[in-house]
């Protein structure tokens, strides 16, 4: 159950990240057009740095609302508002100027936590308490004289009572929480290019569960003090530093993979080398442009688990390689192509550049590495199955855009629409909460598109689909 929480809370941060980008096209144009004074010499370049800067300073709002929403069991505009009112309520009341008039003069410490009050840690803390009372309460029905305040008119109250409590609980308990995640993030920070090393590694280890995104927040937010993405993108962070826990993901996801794409395709048989190469040339390319990965690691992540751990290794080295070097360039979404362009300008970006010259180098390097086991261990990547089911080889073919045929076959693979109790989606994959997961096939989802499936429990499923996972989960949805 706890896992379960975990991977719906991953699964809701990605509501706020997904309006990140938007910030990196307007601050990367901005300083694309006044690199030296961010907006102070030029009209355009100042609306448009301010407008990124708009974002990125309510980013912690971003994550009290779209957790509020994300975690809210059918994801209504209810939950997103009582989200606000419970972010409104809890910073109000705990900033320093509310909390001096209640605890009378704060001492340093003190007034350094309430002065930290407005950040992501406190912002999904707002949305997880928000959320459990929507899916609580939602659906309470009240006296007939009370019954304007039935359901889901109910919730921003009920959210408003509980976070003035949380609020008080807060002023006493605060201070301490905030000393310890500081002290955690100068630990982390303490541990210099290792700790980017093994935040990269596990960043990878934790794909199949879907908790990487949590893993993320850590060190991109405001969460123990890293806040590496948004001081990049913001210039607030420290020149030298601030972009190191995202730079050494670029070599991986633009080259890397692509690289052990090419190594798979390679060392499949050559009967099956047509249909290995639909599967990853695309993915490949997807991987490359925007950094989306998962089609990819999904392709060898169960068949071939020691190559996915080489993977993860692999990371974290480029990870501590790129952080010692100091070579640094950040991203919004992720460490794709399209990211690196409008990083180029940044404040923070150091010898760019030259991470593509190590991005071509890293190509082989996985290249050879795959290569290498995959033949020495006769690894069952893509093509290279013993006895490959001859209806897998008959994939169905589907237009890239026909998310009707891909959600119609889906259906049928998941046990019918009553085994399906709820539809979900983020990045790149399909959550899915079923009766029984016994009756998915992952034979048939695979036919009709899918790259990969996952099995939490009895009635979890993820199916991985790609970064057009929404059009399949709205048209599962009109279906149910």
């Amino acid at each position: 159950m706890v896992m379960k929480y975990l991977s719906r809370i991953g699964r809701s941060l990605m509501v706020p990240v997904a309006v990140l980008p938007a910030a990196a096209i307007l601050l990367g144009i901005g300083y694309a057009i006044d690199p030296v004074g961010w907006g102070e010499y030029n009209v355009i370049a100042h609306f448009l740095v301010q407008a990124g800067d708009a974002i990125l300073g309510a980013i912690p709002l971003l994550f009290a609302v779209g957790v509020a929403y994300g975690m809210s069991k059918d994801r209504d505009g209810a939950a997103a508002l009582s989200g606000l009112v419970g972010w409104l309520i809890i910073t109000t009341l705990l900033s320093p100027g509310s909390a001096t008039n209640i605890l009378g003069v704060l001492s340093p410490e003190h007034a350094r936590a309430f002065g930290g009050i407005q950040n992501v840690f406190v912002g999904i803390i707002t949305g997880c308490i928000t959320a459990a009372l929507y899916n609580r309460f939602s659906k309470t029905e009240l006296p007939t004289w009370l019954a304007f305040f039935s359901g889901r008119r109910m919730i921003p109250i009920l959210t408003a009572a509980a976070m003035v409590v949380v609020s008080v609980l807060f002023l006493f308990i605060w201070p301490p929480i905030f000393a310890g995640l500081l002290s955690f993030g100068v630990f982390i920070q303490g541990l210099g290019a290792f700790g980017a090393g093994l935040y990269g590694f596990f960043n990878r280890l934790l794909i199949p569960t879907g908790l990487h995104h949590a893993l993320n927040a850590v060190f991109w937010f405001d969460f123990i003090g890293i806040n590496d993405l948004t001081a990049f993108w913001s210039g607030t962070g420290v020149q030298g530093e601030t972009g190191r826990y995202m730079a050494g993901f670029f070599p991986v996801m633009m080259f890397g993979l692509p690289g052990a794409c090419l190594a798979m395709y390679r060392q499949a048989k050559s009967v099956h080398k047509k249909r290995v190469y639909a599967l990853l040339a695309a993915a490949a390319i997807t991987s490359f442009v925007t950094g989306v990965t998962e089609p990819i690691e999904f392709a060898f992540m169960f068949v071939a688990p020691l190559l996915y751990l080489v993977h993860a290794l692999l990371t974290g080295i480029s990870m501590f390689i790129i952080y010692n070097l100091g070579w640094i360039a950040g991203f919004n979404f992720s460490a794709g192509a399209i990211d690196m362009i409008f990083s180029i300008n940044a404040p923070h970006q150091q010898y760019w550049y030259l991470l593509l010259l190590f991005g071509v180098g890293y190509f082989f390097v996985y290249f050879f590495v795959f290569t290498f086991f995959i033949k020495k261990f006769n690894l069952k990547t893509p093509g290279r199955e013993d006895d490959v089911d001859v209806d897998a080889e008959m994939a169905i073919e589907l237009a890239d855009s026909d998310w009707t045929a891909m959600a119609t076959g889906f259906l049928g693979a998941l046990g019918g629409k009553d085994n399906i109790t709820t539809v979900d989606s983020c990045a790149t994959r399909l959550r899915l909460e079923v009766k029984d997961s016994t009756l998915v096939s992952d034979k048939d989802l695979k036919k009709f598109g899918a790259a990969g499936v996952i099995k939490p429990s009895k009635t979890s499923v993820h199916v991985i689909v790609g970064p057009k996972v929404q059009f399949v989960a709205d048209e599962l949805r009109r279906m149910i």
